[in-house]
Parts: structure tokens; sequence; C-alpha cells
């Protein structure tokens, strides 16, 4: 299994960041600068520049994704979306590294039939060749929630297309459609570490009202990011440096009294 991964960092606890469907490591790019020590950001398997997988669960991703996890620094993982689930099934511990906290952000939590057959109906569909690198980068952007947050000639897409002989295509596979819905309650439960759920207070795929029930009685807590929407770490990075400083405190040993 070929995960690509970006790092850098000065020495320090670690950040892992993990990325929605359709989208790769580099829309974390802003996001690093606000981390004070080491961080790491894959592409998810299936996607940008990583190899697919036979089957996609959350359990395989967290698998395939648990080798890039560094074990010899405190670390913190906070993933988007689909990166959300598998930053709470690695925070279980049952794939090799533990993680001190792990976030999710903007987690879709409650999915229809017709969502989940959409997706599947996405899956099956065939592989679409574009004929120029823009129609392309424009269908990458809109399947990651991406469309007018990013421009088609951004470098922030190159990762998100392959060009061929015939034209220009979406390196995501589409059997990544098939992860299906998580089992929210199961993965935090299972799950060792300090647990953050966190959304944009416009995030359609995952309201507040969505998160606060989501959390209830499990342990974790919850950050609303005033005026964001789905995509907050690329509407505005600099937002989530009081959520990045919240997720390096929990790493600290408490205070003697």
């Amino acid at each position: 299994m070929t995960v690509h991964v970006r790092r850098g960092g000065p020495d320090g606890p670690a950040l892992v960041l993990l990325h929605g469907l359709g989208a790769t490591g580099d829309v974390w790019r802003a996001v690093t600068d606000a981390w004070q020590g080491r961080w790491v950001v894959p592409d998810l398997p299936g996607h940008g520049r990583s190899a697919p997988l036979p089957e996609y669960t959350y359990d395989s991703l967290a698998t395939a994704l648990a080798p890039v996890v560094p074990t010899d620094h405190p670390v913190v993982v906070l993933g988007h979306s689909l990166g959300g689930v598998v930053a709470l099934a690695l925070g279980s511990g049952n794939f090799g590294p533990s993680a001190g906290a792990v976030c999710g952000l903007g987690v879709k939590t409650r999915w229809s039939e017709q969502e989940l057959a959409k997706a599947a109906e996405l899956a099956d569909r065939p592989v679409r060749v574009f004929a120029t690198r823009d129609e392309a980068a424009e269908r990458a952007l809109k399947v990651a929630g991406l469309w007018q947050l990013v421009a088609t000639d951004s470098p922030l897409v190159d990762d998100a297309l392959v060009e061929s002989d015939d034209g220009w295509r979406l390196a995501l596979d589409h059997g990544a459609y098939r992860v299906g819905a998580p089992d929210m309650p199961a993965l935090i439960a299972a799950c060792r570490a300090r647990v953050v759920l966190a959304a944009g207070a416009r995030d359609p795929m995952c309201p507040p009202e969505h998160l606060f029930a989501t959390a209830v009685g499990t342990g974790a807590d919850t950050v609303v990011l005033p005026g964001l929407g789905h995509n907050a770490h690329v509407e505005k990075p600099d937002a989530l440096a009081p959520l990045l400083a919240r997720l390096r405190a929990s790493l600290d040993p408490p205070a003697d009294h």
C-alpha cells in the first residue's frame, strides 16, 4: 500500500491532517503554518497520489494510514469529513499508533437511504475523461465541495487530477464512495484519545444541531466555527488556530496542585 505523505515542521508534538472525500492533502497547506511542531499530511488511499484500496471501509482506511502516524512524539489527528471518521478510527489504537487527541471536522453524521443510494451509484460510474484541465479541475472541486472556494488553476488542484493521452481525469478512485455511513457512537466509544467534534456554523452537511446531538452522552467536546461552512479549513484557515491550540493543550499532562 503506497500512501503519499507530506511532512514538515519543527520538532515537537505531531499533527496528522486527513482530508475529505475527493480532496487531497494539499487543502491543509495554510493550516500547517499554525501548528508549532511536526505535521504529517497524507493523501487518503484512492486520492491524489496515494494508491487505491481493493475495498473502502473506515477500518481499511485506518489500517492503510496507521504507518504514517508518528510513534516517537505525542500526536493529534485532525480529519475533515471522511478524514474525520478515519481520525476517530485511528484514535481507538486498534491500528497501531495511538493519539492523544482526535478531531472530526465537518463529519456528516446523518445519512438517508437516498444519500447512500446516490453514493453507491457514483461508485459505479465509469471514469470520465475531460478534454481540458479546467473541465477536470471544475469537476474535482465540485466533488470535494471546493467549487468557488478554490480556482481551477490553483496548485491545490494539481494532485487531484491525472493527465493521460486522451485527456484529463480525476485521481479519485470512485470506489471510495462505497465507504458508507459511519457508526459515530461506536467510533467515539472505542476512541481512547480525547475526542473533539467540530463544524462550521453554516455547514449544511454537519449543522451544529447534528453535531451536538452526536456528542450527547459520549464525552466528546464540541466546537462550532462561526460563519464558516463545510470546508472551514479552506474558507478561513486562521479560524482553526484556536481549535489547534485546544487540541495541542490536551497533550500536556495535567498540572500538579
